[in-house]
Order: structure tokens, then C-alpha cells, then sequence
């Protein structure tokens, strides 16, 4: 089973915007999590890239999110993937999560995982409007052959262990 690394990971944040945000059925959950992979990736020196689907009529990434990030792209496809693969910067291993697991999220790891890509959807930073769609957007998405963790899991498998500089930093972001 992969593990993953500081060197090789990469962040995707897929449509975590105001509007999308505030219909998804976990919310409070979705976003505090993101946010947290967010700051964490930022503490790690991990490259963090931001999609926005239709920002004019979702509105921007939260603000939450968007203090962490470097690079944003816009997109009207529901998948990523031709829009940010060059941002990619060579990394084989994306931890990807946003809004809608079922939709965006599932079509960008599609399109990941085909192009030998290692993706690691963290599904408690993930949201839909319905639980059924969110359920069956993660299977799917493990059925195409991603991997599925949690936030907490993502975070200390880049530490490592205890004896990481920066566990205490990354350790005090868990609430």
C-alpha cells in the first residue's frame, strides 16, 4: 500500500467556494477539514493549487482555504485535470478533496489515476448535497482506483512520526 510523502505530494482543492459550500449536506465538517489540510500543506512547504468552478456565479474560494494558496484556476469542466496538470510540477501524488465528491472531485480523480497518477481523496474534507451522492462518489472514485483517508490520517503519514519538526505545528491544527 502507498504512503504518503512530503516530496512527491501535491494538493488539489477542488471547488471549495461559498455558494457550494453552504448546499452541501456536512458543511461544518467539509469545510473545518479543509481549511486544516489547507494550513497543514502550507506548514509543509507542500505546493497547495486552488480550482474555481464559475467563480462569477459560486463565488470565490473560502476564505479559510484561500490564505493557504498559491495557484488558482479557473474551470468550467466539471474534472481539473487539463487545467491544472502542468501546475503538477511533477509530483506522482495528489490529495485531492472539494465540493462535489460525486461530480468534480470524482472526474478529477478519473482523469488522475489514468494518467498514473497516485490520488488520495481526504473524505471528511469532501461534500455533496446529498449524503447517497457523496457515499457513492467515494466509492466510485476507490473503485477507479484511488485511495481513500481522512484528514488526520493524510497528516500523519507525511510526519511520519513524532520526532518531525513540524509535529507540534501540524499536531495543534487537530481540534
Amino acid at each position: 500500500m502507498p504512503k504518503l510523502n512530503i516530496e512527491d505530494s501535491v494538493v488539489l482543492i477542488i471547488d471549495v467556494q461559498e455558494k457550494l459550500l453552504n448546499v452541501v449536506f456536512n458543511k461544518e465538517v467539509c469545510a473545518k477539514k479543509a481549511a486544516i489540510m489547507a494550513e497543514a500543506a502550507s506548514i509543509l512547504g507542500i505546493p497547495t493549487i486552488v480550482t474555481e468552478q464559475y467563480p462569477k456565479g459560486l463565488g470565490e474560494t473560502v476564505p479559510e482555504i484561500k490564505n493557504s494558496v498559491s495557484k488558482y484556476f479557473e474551470k468550467t469542466n466539471f474534472s481539473a485535470f487539463e487545467e491544472i496538470e502542468d501546475a503538477l510540477e511533477g509530483k506522482k501524488q495528489v490529495v485531492l478533496f472539494g465540493i462535489e465528491t460525486h461530480i468534480c472531485v470524482n472526474q478529477t480523480a478519473a482523469e488522475l489515476v489514468s494518467n498514473g497518477y497516485e490520488v488520495y481523496v481526504v473524505k471528511d474534507a469532501c461534500g455533496s448535497r446529498a449524503e447517497v451522492e457523496y457515499l457513492a462518489g467515494l466509492e466510485r472514485m476507490k473503485d477507479n482506483g484511488a485511495h481513500i483517508l481522512t484528514a488526520e490520517i493524510a497528516l500523519f503519514e507525511w510526519l511520519g512520526g513524532a520526532k518531525h519538526p513540524k509535529f507540534k505545528e501540524i499536531q495543534a491544527l487537530i481540534k
